[in-house]
């Protein structure tokens, strides 16, 4: 490790060790009593999204209380971020979930925030210059004790609407329970503000949600699974079998996994997603498994456990996936619409026709953002569907 690296983490955890919650043996989170989205420590942070940028806001650092997908307690990391531009009175608020950063605790949003390192930063800066305040979950497991939870929706979406109230609870940030919330996100964030989506009317009805835009779903991750292996994004698969074994410990992942299995899978729970996708390129499951997990009725149970499209949004959804996507398939977002559109909720589909999957979250933010700030304004919206 470089001795800057060194010194960054040591400086990060000396500021940070007064806000993290105690673990018990196995390593996860032993919350208090208290409700979903309330805070259980803070510390001033800073929002760069490169590094020495400035950007007139002020950030912090938080944990806060959420529920798992197996409904339990447990604790949660992320990031509030909030204008300094001198307004008074409610101002919108975003719950912003990233895509895909990697499994180690060193990936957290929160972590890169400070330093400008954070991929999605300058794309959160727009929010911001919109004079939007945003919360940004690092999801279940990222940045607090215990294995990342990565592609488990119910969990994901869970977090994203505990951010929100974290936001508006947390007394520096200026917030209120009036303000407006918008849910946003692409790829992983497109699974979890999905979910989020989808949750608002039963886990957190009381937040003042106005729409949510969400693109590059993964719908279906058996689908997406099999359409990854063997590719460019291989590495994926075994990611996300790390977070749903992670949720659901009974799943036994390692049993499945032979040697080189082991080895990857341990090495992602160590790194992040920039040399995770160049290590886990171009493997097959059967290259790393004594047996494939996704012959097994209860893998197979978990994984459509975290589908999304099962039940309608109560509010209007922007959702956009582009054409030539080649890690999640194009017709999965399609799918996504025609379940959301047949069960009656408004949708406005939008197929992004040039570029990828990483293109595709940063040529369609400034739309996205714009038909947030036409709800935020009380506008209309029919959708397509």
């Amino acid at each position: 490790m470089h001795v800057r690296t060194r010194v960054l983490a040591v400086l990060a955890a000396l500021a940070l060790s007064a806000a993290t919650p105690t673990a018990s043996a196995d390593g996860t989170s032993e919350p208090s009593a208290g409700r979903p989205g309330d805070i259980v420590g803070s510390a001033p942070s800073a929002f760069h999204p490169l590094p020495g940028q400035p950007t007139n806001t002020k950030a912090w650092r938080i944990e806060y209380r959420s529920t798992t997908a197996k409904g339990t307690p447990n604790v949660v990391s992320g990031t509030v971020i909030v204008p300094q531009d001198g307004r008074t009175g409610p101002r919108p608020l975003i719950t912003y979930a990233v895509g895909t950063v990697g499994l180690g605790d060193s990936c957290a949003p929160s972590s890169g925030f400070p330093y400008g390192t954070t991929f999605e930063a300058n794309l959160i800066q727009q929010l911001t210059l919109r004079g939007w305040a945003v919360a940004v979950t690092d999801y279940e497991g990222l940045g607090t004790p215990g294995d990342h939870t990565y592609t488990v929706g119910r969990s994901a979406g869970q977090s994203m609407l505990d951010a929100a109230r974290a936001a508006i609870r947390l007394p520096a940030a200026g917030l209120s329970p009036d303000s407006p919330v918008g849910i946003m996100g692409y790829s992983q964030g497109g699974q979890a503000s999905s979910w989020a989506a989808e949750l608002h009317d039963s886990y957190a009805p009381e937040l003042k949600v106005k729409g949510t835009a969400t693109g590059g779903v993964p719908g279906d991750l058996m689908k997406v699974a099999d359409f990854n292996n063997g590719s460019y994004g291989s590495g994926l698969i075994f990611m996300a079998a790390a977070g749903q074994n992670a949720a659901f410990p009974e799943l036994n992942l390692d049993s499945y996994l032979n040697p080189a299995g082991k080895a990857l899978v341990d090495f992602f729970r160590k790194n992040c997603v920039a040399i995770d996708s160049t290590v886990g390129s171009f493997k097959k499951i059967s290259d790393l498994t004594v047996r494939n997990p996704l012959d097994q009725p209860d893998w197979q149970q978990r994984l459509r456990e975290s589908s999304v499209g099962t039940h309608a949004p109560d509010r209007p959804v922007y959702l956009y996936h582009a054409l030539g996507d080649e890690l999640i398939p194009y017709a999965e977002g399609k799918k996504v619409r025609s379940q959301w559109c047949a069960a009656g909720a408004t949708v406005q589909w939008k197929t992004i026709p040039i570029g990828e999957h990483v293109s595709g979250v940063i040529t369609e933010s400034v739309p996205a953002a714009n038909w947030l700030a036409d709800r935020f304004a009380g506008k209309p919206t029919g959708g397509n569907c």
